[in-house]
């Protein structure tokens, strides 16, 4: 749709052009934003007794109705809204796979047996303020339904980041996506300080990245005199020499976009924020987080900034290595589940920088490969880990995980096939995962990075085992911690995230095809 405006003043009369857009291109988005407002007004105004049906509802049927959209989409290659949002083949597969994460993550934050904000088991009534026991404890805590508009507007920021096709579109789409995280970060009431400690820290150290992202987008538009992505990467390629501008604003803006991937030397977030945040909100950061930052990332390079590889490629070399080794080592050292699975979760950063920095469309499949096999992983993971509570709530010290293999049987088999995966051992998705991008990194000439790759993950085997080792091998002590008994709606998350975490590790070409025929970034 296109139409005229007209602009009057005292002096004169003006008109332009308004931008046309395809508005059913951009439905997913449309949905999850308009499902975010009525969710909103469904906080405000619904008595707070009726709010969580009608919540779960809202969310749960906004995210399958976008993703329906999503299919339905599949085949289309447009750039809409005056060049700003661009929805082709890696688009809405990244979608696709968002939705379908968000999906599941939403019912670890629906579960009845676990507190929605993360605190399973209610206190002791001695701990609480007030004289409350813990019936009444869990029914507030289960009825604390301000956590979905988050849910919802953070998703929102996600669709819009993957498929912003310049940078001031992406901008906009970075704080929609990252405010509502900060905010749910900090909603783990039986560990406030924690809590609110890594919000402060997740914050702040967000509001730079932001800020890192802001001067490097104005200095390309200093050079171009554009903030779209195609725009940009003509006039690179226009001028011989591109100058200190070019450079500084590259580096700045991939400062930004590298602090939401947690790649170091930009990962001091992740540690405090995993650790501290609502283990549902944990692991619906560390699976759709990584899917929109690296959408985002791809495009950057691909699209805009595919001009200056041989510029932007060494430092990512780089990084990706250090990412990889600190990421590896570090988690070796931790006690707690959480912060270890933090440390490997910039570790799995550097892995998917290797294919990023093919520069390839094998090292573009690749890369979305294994963003998927990680996220539908690191979903499970996190389900299990909001499982395993003591006396005191969620046990995420690794003595509490002492025999739990002689206890719950089921549970750490569950959790041991994430592990494995993640270590990237055959016949799980992390396997074919990895293959994947080394395969493309030594296509590209960068056999080098692979060698890396392989230590690090050697190292890596050794913290993720380690986990294993303790279900099986050790005796159940005094701290050992048990299980709590899931509803269905974490039922159904872990079993979806251990079913693919087994398909794409034994049949994955199916998703490989899918991943072919979506193709590459359109300009």
């Amino acid at each position: 749709m296109s139409a005229l405006a007209t602009v009057a003043t005292a002096d004169n009369v003006s008109t332009f052009q308004m931008p046309s857009i395809n508005y059913y291109a951009i439905t997913p988005i449309l949905i999850m934003f308009g499902a975010a407002v009525v969710s909103v007004l469904v906080e405000a105004f619904l008595p707070r007794g009726a709010r969580r049906p009608v919540q779960l509802v809202l969310v749960l049927g906004s995210l399958a109705a976008a993703f329906i959209v999503t299919v339905d989409l599949r085949g289309t290659r447009l750039v809409t809204g005056d060049g700003a949002i661009a929805v082709d083949g890696p688009t809405l597969l990244l979608w696709g796979a968002l939705l379908v994460v968000a999906f599941l993550a939403a019912l670890l934050f629906a579960e009845r047996s676990i507190d929605p904000l993360g605190d399973a088991f209610a206190p002791r009534a001695s701990t609480l303020p007030g004289s409350v026991d813990e019936q009444e404890f869990t029914r507030r805590g289960f009825l604390q339904t301000e956590i979905w508009p988050f849910l919802l507007f953070s998703v929102t920021g996600m669709l819009a980041f993957i498929a912003a096709n310049d940078l001031l579109m992406m901008f906009v789409a970075l704080e929609v996506m990252s405010l509502p995280l900060y905010l749910l970060a900090g909603m783990a009431r039986r560990r406030r300080l924690l809590s609110q400690e890594a919000a402060l820290k997740y914050f702040l150290l967000g509001a730079f990245s932001s800020a890192f992202f802001l001067y490097g987008a104005a200095m390309l538009y200093g050079y171009s005199g554009s903030v779209g992505l195609v725009e940009i990467a003509d006039t690179l390629s226009g001028k011989t020499a591109e100058g200190t501008l070019v450079f500084i604003g590259v580096a700045l803006l991939t400062v930004g976009l590298l602090f939401k991937i947690a790649a170091v030397p930009f990962h001091q977030w992740a540690p405090d924020a995993y650790q501290g945040a609502p283990t549902p909100v944990t692991g619906f950061m560390a699976a759709t987080v990584k899917i929109a930052a690296f959408g985002a990332l791809l495009r950057v390079l691909y699209v805009g900034l595919g001009g200056l590889r041989w510029d932007w490629e060494p430092m990512l070399w780089v990084i990706a290595a250090l990412t990889m080794l600190v990421g590896s080592i570090i988690a070796i050292t931790q006690t707690d589940i959480k912060r270890m699975l933090a440390y490997s979760s910039v570790a799995q950063a550097g892995f998917i920088l290797i294919g990023v920095m093919a520069a390839s469309p094998q090292g573009l499949g690749s890369a979305i490969f294994y963003l998927v096999a990680y996220a539908f992983t690191t979903i499970g993971t996190f389900a299990v880990v909001s499982m395993v509570r003591d006396a005191s709530g969620e046990a995420t010290h690794l003595s509490a995980w002492a025999g739990l293999g002689k206890n719950s049987p089921v549970v750490a088999a569950v959790f041991s096939l994430f592990m494995l995966s993640l270590a990237g051992i055959p016949l799980t998705s992390g396997f074919v995962a990895k293959f994947g991008v080394f395969a493309s990194a030594i296509d590209a000439g960068n056999t080098w990075i692979v060698i890396i790759g392989v230590i690090a993950s050697i190292i890596a085997a050794f913290f993720y085992v380690r986990v294993i080792v303790l279900m099986y091998f050790a005796d159940p002590g005094p701290d050992t911690a048990s299980v709590v008994v899931p509803s269905a709606f974490t039922t159904i998350a872990l079993t979806a995230s251990a079913v693919m975490t087994i398909a794409l590790g034994i049949f994955p070409q199916w998703l490989l095809d899918i991943i072919g025929q979506a193709g590459v970034f359109i300009r």
